[in-house]
Order: C-alpha cells, then sequence, then structure tokens
C-alpha cells in the first residue's frame, strides 16, 4: 500500500496542470509502467480526448468501438494484452458518478498487471478528484475535452452544468445536451444531500448569447432560492420573480422541477412548461401526466403547485425537451412520444449515465440530418429505492 500513499502524495502536492506528468512520472517509479496516458471524454461523448501538457492538441480515440470507449462505457477496468509480454490497463476516471474519461497505464506483464489493478483503479479515481479540483485553476483539462471550437453560448452553458452524470445508493442520474458545441438555452441542474435530490430540467428559449443569459438568470434564482431552504413551489415562485423584473414578459422559461425525497421515495413536481417527463416500469413506458403551470417569468408573482408522481424502486424516469420529442424528420413527421418510448425500452439495459446519449443517437436518426436547429437535452433518473433502516 506504500507505494499507492505515495502515488497519491505526487498528485495532491501536483502543480494543477502537472497532474498527468506527476502521476507518469509516480506509476513509472512505483509500479514500473512504462507509459502513462490520460483521455478525457469531449462534450459530445463521441470521443476521447489525449491530454497533453504541451502545446498543441492531443490524438483522441472513438469513446465506442476500442478498449478505452469499453472501460469508459462499462465503467469497468479492462486489461488489453499487447504484442510481446506488455499490457494496457484501461482504468475508468470517474467522480460521484460523473464519467470523465479513461486512465491507460501500459505494465511490463499480466503478472504486474493482476498485482496492481486494484490500486491502479483507485489511483484513477483519485486522479479524476483532483482534475475536478485542478479545473478552478487551469484550462488545460476543459480544453483537453474540446474536439471543437464551442460558441459562446455554449461556454456559459457547459459552465452552468453541475456535471452530465451522478449517482448515490438510492440513484442514479445521467443527462446530456446536443448539440454540444453550439447550445441555444436548454439546461439541466441537479442538488442531492442525505434527504433529497433536486433536479431541474430547462427548456430554453431563444438562440445564442440571449438564451444563455436567460437560462443563466433562471437556474441561478432556482439555485439561490434552493440554497435559502425554500420549498419548491416557492423555488418556482423566486425564479420567476427574477425573470420577470427582467425581462418583463417578453422572455421566459420552460423548467420542470423535481424533488425526490430519498428517503421515502416521494417525489414532488412542478411543470412549469414544456419539458416532457416520462416513466418506465418493467418494459412499459407511460407518458407522466402533470397539470401544465406557466412558464417562468411570463406574468409577474405566479402561484406554482408540486404534484405527486407515483414511483417505485426499480423505476427509471426520463426527461427530455422538445428538441427531442418535437424534432421532425425530413419528410415532417415528429418523433413524438411513441419514438421516445421506444427508444427509452431499447436502452432499458444501459446505465443511467449512458442512456442520454443512446437516446439522443436514436432521435438523431430520426431526424436524418446531423445538424441540429435546436437544442435536444435528456436526463435519466433511475430510483433504486431507500435505504433500509440499520
Amino acid at each position: 500500500m506504500n507505494r499507492f500513499v505515495a502515488v497519491e502524495r505526487a498528485l495532491r502536492s501536483a502543480a494543477p496542470h502537472r497532474l498527468v506528468d506527476a502521476v507518469r512520472d509516480a506509476l513509472c517509479a512505483e509500479y514500473g509502467a512504462t507509459s502513462v496516458e490520460l483521455y478525457l471524454a469531449d462534450y459530445a461523448l463521441v470521443t476521447l480526448q489525449a491530454v497533453r501538457t504541451a502545446e498543441g492538441r492531443g490524438d483522441s480515440v472513438p469513446a465506442r468501438g476500442n478498449s478505452a470507449g469499453r472501460c469508459f462505457g462499462s465503467q469497468e477496468p479492462f486489461v488489453e494484452e499487447l504484442t510481446g509480454d506488455e499490457v494496457h490497463l484501461h482504468l475508468p476516471v470517474t467522480v460521484r458518478g460523473d464519467r470523465l474519461g479513461v486512465l491507460i497505464v501500459t505494465l511490463p506483464s499480466a503478472g504486474h498487471a493482476a498485482k496492481a489493478l486494484d490500486e491502479l483503479t483507485d489511483v484513477a479515481q483519485v486522479l479524476g478528484h483532483e482534475i475536478v479540483v485542478a479545473d478552478r485553476d487551469t484550462d488545460l483539462y476543459l480544453r483537453a475535452r474540446r474536439a471543437d471550437r464551442l460558441t459562446l453560448a455554449a461556454e456559459m452553458q457547459w459552465q452552468l452544468l453541475p456535471g452530465r452524470s451522478c449517482g448515490g445508493p438510492q440513484y442514479a442520474l445521467g443527462a446530456q445536451l446536443e448539440p454540444a458545441y453550439a447550445i441555444y438555452g436548454d439546461n439541466f441542474d441537479w442538488s442531492a444531500d442525505a434527504d433529497r435530490l433536486m433536479l431541474y430540467v430547462t427548456n430554453g428559449m431563444g438562440e445564442g448569447i440571449e438564451a444563455s443569459l436567460l437560462t443563466n438568470l433562471g437556474i441561478n434564482a432556482l439555485r439561490n432560492a434552493r440554497r435559502a431552504g425554500l420549498s419548491i413551489e416557492d423555488q418556482a415562485a423566486l425564479a420567476d420573480q427574477a425573470v420577470f423584473a427582467q425581462y418583463r414578459g417578453e422572455a421566459y422559461l420552460s423548467v420542470l422541477l423535481v424533488e425526490l425525497e430519498l428517503r421515502t421515495g416521494r417525489l414532488r413536481v412542478v411543470d412549469a412548461g414544456s419539458p416532457r417527463m416520462m416513466r418506465l416500469r418493467g418494459r412499459t413506458v407511460t407518458p407522466v401526466d402533470l397539470e401544465a403551470q406557466l412558464p417562468l417569468g411570463m406574468f409577474e408573482e405566479t402561484d406554482y403547485v408540486a404534484h405527486e408522481v407515483d414511483i417505485d424502486p426499480g423505476d427509471r424516469l426520463l426527461f427530455a425537451s422538445d428538441g427531442v420529442y418535437a424534432v421532425a424528420a425530413p419528410g415532417g413527421e415528429e418523433y413524438g412520444d411513441r419514438a421516445l418510448a421506444r427508444a427509452i425500452v431499447s436502452t432499458s439495459l444501459l446505465p443511467a449515465a449512458e442512456v442520454p446519449r443512446a437516446v439522443l443517437r436514436e432521435m438523431a436518426g430520426h431526424r436524418g440530418t446531423p445538424e441540429a436547429t435546436d437544442d435536444a437535452l435528456v436526463v435519466c433518473l433511475d430510483w433504486f429505492g431507500p435505504l433500509e433502516a440499520p
């Protein structure tokens, strides 16, 4: 265990922009590694981008259909035997359920790999935590995640997001936003503590900077109310007032506010707009019908009411913006609830973190064109059930 501690200390003492160098030097010295490479998932979850500390862009590999992609998708270490005796260890770099990328460590033999696998898997987790902290002080890892340049609006939106997946003993969450590099205003946000999970699914209005500014105002108003300890109804009301005060009804924000009590499984939802909610129970998908209420900021001092939704352990909830269910095929036919339900069933065996991207791929096939004309947002929530009392 002493060598693991040595690597951990090297990472914690390294400068933010030198984490890759630090883990490479430490693994070569302590574990006999012959090479160490870090790949981070790009914003679209299509490629894994190599992190390079020197100037210039690193190479990339697909996020599926190869050894690194297998590790990234399954979130399990994968041992790849090379010609000769060397092996590649592909290790998931993940922070509290948020999948960042893959650490690839080359070791001299399968015997070395077998002895070191558990410790090196833990090293990859420590590296992930250090990257999250380092993002406050360096742009290196944010730059590495980009397969293309982000628009300014997309930059603002991605900085607003909490991550793309997270989880706990009672639940798992995954989300994806497309197009990744030019966003119009859709957004999601979540926060969890010992008692509850709060989730916001936002369907933005407008385009570009104006849409991003509107979404930033709405999400931060909701966060402000949530952090003040207000109820889900009062969170909606406060954010509604903030948006109306700024735009006087000329711009507004459609949001689903979801509150899940983790100790009981009680689910309460405020439907303030157009995002769609579907429930998968067994192999059956049903739309969750809610009382539609006014979007945030449409009128002054709107009152909001939360409605309870039936949810059982093992249920999967999927939330989608109108850029998913209302997208049109070349012939004009909308994707609709029926096609969305088929996509939900076809992805039922995937973990929550993988579902949004898979559903968006199905939707893109219906659209028939590579370029989207609106944001498409999918959020997946798996409910495992409350913890049993000790």
